[in-house]
């Protein structure tokens, strides 16, 4: 872990992932990827390790390099919307909590989904969201391209040094920490590389997210 950038006396902002970060859907990855490898004649195992590495597109690169990747992603697309519709979600515990309190002009979603589903299963978990969403669509370059979270902070108004990104992936932690914002890592066992600070859980973070929302010093 780093040490964080400070600047006393401004207004802070915070830019959340959403997949790992505030919605567990480990369980519904795996599901899609397992129903996709089954389409394509793929072991699902194995299909679903590669996942975990690689965008998509690398992903259908590698396991079926003569298939018309468009229409292998149209097909994880379906696979993904009817999840949406039918699939059980959870909010990870202080998620509910944590975005009732911050104020609602100061945080943001960045995610490396679409829209539709992001919303889809916010309704489904209660969660509320923000007036700032940049997804999938509202940028030509994904993570770990500081772009989506430079995008966000220009929507909100801030300047890039006063956010705080909370991340579960490396490739997040990365996008936050090209984009000089200060980057904290929450659900994993282990600190990804580069983390200014690291929370086992959610929960364990929320008072601390809190407290720099409010722009109270923390350790």
């Amino acid at each position: 872990m780093t040490s964080e950038p400070t600047r006393p006396g401004t207004r802070k902002y915070v830019l959340f992932d959403v997949d790992g970060t505030l919605i567990d859907a480990v369980d519904n990855q795996r599901r899609v990827w397992r129903s996709w490898a089954v389409r394509y004649g793929q072991d699902p195992d194995e299909t679903y390790r590669v996942a975990l590495r690689t965008r998509p597109v690398e992903t259908f690169a590698a396991l079926v390099p003569d298939r018309d990747p468009r229409d292998c992603l149209a097909a994880l697309h379906e696979l993904e919307d009817e999840d949406v519709r039918s699939g059980v979600y959870g909010a990870f515990e202080g998620a509910s909590r944590l975005l009732a309190e911050l104020p609602a002009e100061r945080w943001a979603l960045v995610t490396s989904n679409y829209e539709h589903r992001v919303r889809g299963r916010f309704a489904r978990t209660g969660l509320p969201v923000p007036g700032v969403l940049v997804d999938a669509a509202s940028v030509a370059e994904g993570k770990p391209s500081p772009v989506p979270y430079l995008l966000a902070a220009e929507r909100l108004g801030a300047d890039p040094r006063d956010c705080l990104v909370v991340e579960d992936a490396p490739t997040g932690v990365e996008a936050g920490l090209r984009a000089g914002m200060t980057v904290w890592g929450v659900n994993s066992s282990v600190a990804v590389d580069g983390v200014h600070r690291h929370f086992g859980t959610l929960a364990e973070a929320v008072p601390g997210i809190l407290a720099f929302a409010a722009g109270a010093a923390h350790p």
